[in-house]
């Protein structure tokens, strides 16, 4: 029979509903499933990059996606074993001692003082740039500041260069160093490390005065001193006390007479301090 839409009725007995099996056996446990569970989306890729044999180009490429992978990089400590027992860390230079070097009987080691330069080291930059080339050829940025102050303070009372005479009162005195305030009795110290070459008076107006070869044509001339506390061929150091400062020679007053000679040449000094 046929309904008014062709829907044929069913003209038997109705069908017995279909009975829904139920699967009581346990499905096999995956024994890697816990494992993964706990493991971290960034612990499962940084495994499978070290499987695969990915190394740092994944390393690379996963870090340009926002994530962190932990490299092992050689350390520079020392490497660390394990005794016999496997408890106790030792070094492993104890574990595998290294082979003594020796040098042959005529063999010579040099612990150049000059090849290290340092701020707390201005006599090695001295003797650096004095080995390295005449005092002559150095430049004014190379010299400055390679030698010391002579005097604890240091106080210009004339200067390099053409001057008028604080003696004569001509003009076109070429005034071969730099005068600094100095009381009579100030102590005067070593610009730099040297050999004492000459202590006496000095005919041509510098009075008392002291002269310290420091190599290469460098010297400093310390004038118009009361006393010195040194000798010739003696060798000092930058810093020690040499004399005391006065006002003997061609001198109107206590001051202090410094003058820095290159190849026998005086230059200003300022170019060295």
């Amino acid at each position: 029979m046929q309904n008014s839409r062709g829907r044929r009725r069913a003209a038997g007995p109705a069908s017995t509903p279909r009975v829904v099996e139920v699967i009581t056996s346990e499905r096999p446990r995956d024994l890697h499933r816990d494992a993964r569970r706990r493991r971290g989306p960034l612990r499962q890729i940084t495994e499978f990059a070290s499987a695969s044999g990915i190394g740092q180009k994944a390393g690379v490429a996963l870090a340009a996606t926002g994530l962190v992978l932990t490299v092992t990089v050689p350390a520079t400590s020392p490497v660390m074993a394990t005794d016999a027992s496997g408890a106790t860390p030792v070094a492993a230079s104890a574990v595998a001692p290294q082979p003594q070097i020796s040098a042959e009987a005529g063999a010579q080691i040099d612990f150049s003082r000059s090849a290290v330069v340092t701020q707390a080291d201005p006599d090695g930059k001295l003797k650096q740039l004095l080995s390295a080339q005449s005092a002559g050829a150095i430049s004014r940025a190379a010299s400055a500041g390679s030698l010391g102050a002579p005097l604890a303070v240091m106080t210009t009372a004339s200067p390099f260069g053409y001057r008028v005479s604080p003696i004569t009162g001509g003009t076109g005195d070429f005034h071969r160093g730099q005068d600094y305030v100095a009381q009579c009795g100030t102590s005067v110290m070593a610009a730099a490390t040297g050999t004492v070459t000459f202590v006496g008076w000095h005919q041509f107006g510098g009075g008392n005065r002291v002269v310290i070869d420091h190599g290469n044509g460098l010297e400093t001339t310390y004038n118009h001193l009361s006393s010195s506390s040194v000798k010739e061929g003696q060798t000092v150091s930058r810093g020690e006390v040499i004399a005391l400062s006065g006002t003997t020679g061609a001198s109107t007053g206590c001051h202090l007479h410094f003058e820095v000679q290159v190849n026998g040449e005086v230059v200003d000094p300022t170019g060295w301090l």
